[in-house]
């Protein structure tokens, strides 16, 4: 934020008001062809996509539609028998059932043959998309996306989903009645689509997460219990990863009129069987794509890619891929293609990783595939199996021609130096920036010098469960969809970690839980020198029961000559950086002395009647100012 008052405007929860729909170009002919389609009685279809986004914006524009009276017709396509977008196939099916209008959502921009060859079979079509656009538009009766060079809308980045909500806000003229009844669809959609929550988008979210809240159509309501979730606080992540795969599998899997069903139906225990069976969808899903990934995983053999994946297997299902592709980009840090194989032929996703451009290298590699699309970061292909072994060494060589530019990494927003910045309280105040997600993220945080203390797998393998310790502090943390023995650091050292700080309510429990994003092994010897040589450690405190803990130790067992990267070793049980502070204090005390040369020290104990008095220590003074804090 620029200024004081705009972050106030920014938190303060206020309602702003939405940018009115007829700025978008062709809202007028959109609004006045569905008109006269109501007038005269005609039947209407509305198209969309399969993915989240598509089912919202149609189940949105299909349920407004019948509600003011018109014969509506909803077609989504078969992700694996017709793919995205518009096809001549369906435009001739709805034909045959006397539509004379289709209105798309979610897809349609690029639809110019398809939208000449409706209206030769006397179909006017109206485009609602969010998609860039091509330098030629369809010729349909109205073209309305915001990413039209010539629209004087300001909100451009809208979903799918939003511009089908601004077609009903112009249809209706009621703005407020619509974000009533569909501010949770537009919601889910949004966020599905990793859409930048800012300016309408933040707006409408927000409402829409309120309506999740307190009143969710019962389709939703169904599957926020179904996914064990409608309990808990209903945020942006709640959608992203309790929603949004499950409405996603009924599209991965062929069978997307489920999640459509769901979203429109009214009756309750309806709603709750169709919740289930797309809870049921998930999980097969996740079979899936497990299974995809043993395969894989036994294709690389454990052996690290330098360059490229590009992977085959026999059947491999065309709805799960893409995501195994993701996987494999994440783990191995490299772009990855996952090619499902039927007789001759494959379909392939790929998944890009360092801003590697997916598109410029597979356009290089064009003669080797029957087909391919997409953009930058995302793409799929067609290809014959004869070209597969070609095409990988195709494709890796513009890898190693054009290798990525961007450097993957973390940034984290804000270092934590003192505890209490992660209590309940403190993390719970985070929720002034909700609804967070692209466009306005999540405040990222980094502990450093924390020890690992445990490493656990959970939901079979697929996520992993931590525990860090940090002078006497545990943290309790999960990193979804990272395996435990992916993790580059084992119980005992000490790393720098990065996370999202959440309030977990386990069985009536709440606490703060560490949402993991990055972790990195660190030199213990790092925070212990600076310990040694006097300088600052934030949060460091010992109480006397620790110091006693270790003189016991060295009195029992007290080496020679010890690395500083190793004190830890001295008294497992204490922070390295503790260590390093009680030897400090013991010297300073006389009841040690230390030799450092070399990165080396050099411990002698001395042994003498009476009690030392801790407070002829400036470093005792220094470090134990709160007693007993962390007993």
């Amino acid at each position: 934020m620029a200024t004081a008052e705009a972050a106030a405007a920014f938190t303060g929860g206020a309602a702003q008001a939405l940018e009115d729909p007829f700025r978008l170009t062709d809202m007028r002919a959109a609004v006045d062809r569905i008109e006269r389609a109501r007038q005269d009685n005609e039947t209407v279809a509305v198209y969309g996509d399969y993915d989240v986004d598509g089912i919202t914006s149609a189940c949105l524009l299909t349920e407004y539609l019948r509600g003011i009276g018109l014969n509506t017709e909803l077609y989504i396509p078969d992700r694996i028998a017709e793919g995205y977008g518009l096809n001549n196939d369906a435009i001739r099916r709805l034909h045959e059932k006397n539509v004379t209008l289709i209105i798309t959502v979610d897809c349609g921009i690029t639809a110019v043959e398809e939208t000449d060859y409706a209206a030769s079979l006397g179909v006017d079509m109206i485009i609602t998309d969010h998609h860039e656009c091509q330098a030629a538009l369809p010729a349909a009766v109205a073209v309305v996306d915001p990413k039209r060079p010539d629209c004087a809308f300001c909100g451009r980045e809208l979903a799918g989903v939003g511009v089908a909500f601004k077609l009903v806000c112009a249809l209706s003229g009621d703005e407020t009645a619509m974000l009533r009844r569909y501010a949770d669809l537009v919601a889910v959609g949004t966020i599905a689509d990793v859409m930048p929550l800012v300016d309408e988008n933040r707006e409408i979210t927000r409402i829409g997460l309120d309506k999740l809240r307190r009143d969710p159509r019962p389709g939703l309501a169904a599957l926020l219990a179904e996914a064990g979730v409608a309990d808990r606080p209903i945020t942006a992540t709640t959608v992203g990863f309790a929603l949004a795969p499950r409405i996603n599998a009924a599209g991965r899997l062929g069978r997307v009129f489920r999640a459509a069903d769901l979203l429109l139906e009214r009756d309750q225990a309806n709603a709750r069987r169709l919740a289930a069976e797309l809870c049921d969808m998930n999980r097969e899903r996740q079979r899936l794509e497990a299974e995809i990934w043993r395969q894989a995983e036994r294709m690389l053999a454990g052996r690290k890619p330098d360059g490229p994946i590009v992977l085959a297997g026999e059947g491999w299902h065309q709805g799960v891929i893409g995501i195994a592709a993701s996987r494999l980009s994440e783990t191995y840090a490299v772009p990855a293609v996952m090619i499902s194989l039927e007789g001759d032929r494959g379909k392939g996703s790929c998944r890009s990783y360092g801003g590697f451009n997916l598109f410029d290298a597979l356009s290089a590699c064009g003669s080797l595939l029957e087909a391919f699309g997409g953009h930058a970061l995302a793409a799929g292909l067609n290809i014959t199996r004869q070209n597969i072994d070609a095409f990988r060494e195709a494709f890796t060589a513009c890898y190693k021609a054009h290798p990525p530019t961007e450097t993957e990494g973390v940034n984290p927003d804000i270092l934590i130096d003192d505890p209490d910045l992660l209590s309940l309280e403190c993390v719970e105040s985070l929720d002034v920036l909700e609804p967070c997600g692209a466009g306005n993220p999540r405040p990222s945080f980094c502990l450093t010098d924390v020890r690992l203390v445990s490493v656990t797998s959970i939901g079979g393998g697929r996520h992993t469960s931590l525990r860090f310790e940090k002078f006497g502090v545990v943290y309790e943390a999960v990193w979804f969809s990272r395996r435990a023995e992916t993790i580059a650091a084992r119980p005992g050292d000490m790393t720098d970690i990065v996370f999202f700080p959440q309030i977990s309510d386990y069985r009536g429990r709440r606490s703060v839980q560490l949402l993991m994003q990055a972790l990195r092994r660190t030199n213990p010897g790092i925070v212990c020198r600076r310990v040694l040589d006097g300088g600052d450690a934030p949060g460091l405190r010992m109480n006397r029961r620790e110091l006693a803990v270790l003189w016991r130790r060295l009195t029992v067992s007290c080496p020679a000559r010890l690395s500083v990267s190793a004190l830890g070793t001295l008294e497992p049980s204490l922070h390295p950086a503790k260590v390093a502070l009680g030897l400090r204090v013991l010297s300073e005390v006389s009841l040690a002395s230390l030799q450092d040369a070399d990165d080396e020290l050099t411990i002698t104990l001395t042994l003498r009647e009476g009690k030392a008095d801790l407070m002829q220590s400036s470093a005792w003074r220094r470090y134990h100012e709160q007693e007993g804090r962390y007993d």
